[in-house]
């Protein structure tokens, strides 16, 4: 079988399309690098849909945070303690304890226990309570110079949040913001540990790493290849969230603009 053969068969497998049965023996570095890189489809499915609702429900965190309202506050506050006092990994296996017991008085709950919305609802939670926190401190460090230059032209409320604070906010907190994004997308490996199951062996991209080195008893050919797909994928949310950086900060002058520095985290 040629290595385009190959892509053929399993390109698409980890979503149901092409080849349904895995190779068996005899495998090729093709194969092995054909079927990790369909199983990260998966990985880019969680980590760009958690990100990007993420994003959104991590503002509303941070000005509820910093609102004066108790109301408003407190609760922002225990959703943020919670999801980041607790390890992720735990998180995995709580919410699928949990969806699996109200699948069985809730019929609606069915998805919830299957790793394609239960685990990326961990993963939006899990985001947003560090996200929120990450913009929180961006909306505390905005200069007062700022909002008394806003107040001075007119603007309050909605029009002073919307124009002035929250992109000050998103400028100030963007780099940091980058290295929870690539942290995220580290973290979707954790799903194939977690309790959710892979529905007929479409796995992400770790199912397929660790299905080769068991077959193969060698971990020295296929984890590279996985840490390799990692690499790249990483390369291109720094390409993205750079290019983002560059049109937040598009209106300063060249030496006050913030580069990204990334900075992996290492623990959770």
């Amino acid at each position: 079988m040629s290595c385009w053969q190959t892509i053929q068969d399993y390109g698409l497998r980890s979503i149901g399309i092409g080849e349904r049965l895995l190779p068996r023996d005899g495998f090729t570095l093709c194969e092995q690098i054909t079927l990790i890189g369909s199983g990260m489809l998966w990985n880019i499915y969680f980590g760009t849909l958690a990100l990007v609702a993420g994003f959104f429900l991590a503002n509303l965190l941070a000005v509820a945070k910093a609102a004066p309202s108790r109301w408003a506050r407190k609760p922002a506050e225990w959703f943020i303690f919670v999801f980041r006092g607790s390890p992720l990994f735990v998180q995995f296996f709580f919410a699928y304890f949990l969806f699996l017991s109200l699948k069985q008085s809730f019929p609606i709950f069915t998805p919830f226990a299957s790793a394609w919305l239960g685990a990326l609802v961990v993963l939006f939670f899990n985001t947003a309570a560090y996200s929120a926190e990450i913009f929180y401190g961006a909306l505390r460090s905005i200069p007062k110079g700022d909002v008394e230059a806003a107040d001075a032209y007119g603007f309050s409320g909605w029009p002073r949040f919307r124009r002035i604070i929250w992109p000050t906010m998103l400028r100030l907190g963007w780099p940091a913001y980058t290295n929870e994004a690539i942290f995220l997308f580290h973290a979707t490996v954790l799903v194939f540990f977690s309790g959710f199951p892979s529905r007929q062996q479409r796995g992400d991209a770790l199912y397929y790493a660790n299905y080769f080195a068991d077959k193969t008893f060698n971990p020295f050919v296929a984890y590279p290849i996985l840490a390799g797909y990692f690499i790249l994928l990483t390369l291109v949310v720094i390409a993205i969230f750079g290019l983002i950086n560059r049109r937040l900060n598009r209106h300063l002058p060249q030496e006050a603009r913030r580069k990204l520095r990334i900075r992996p985290n290492l623990i959770r």
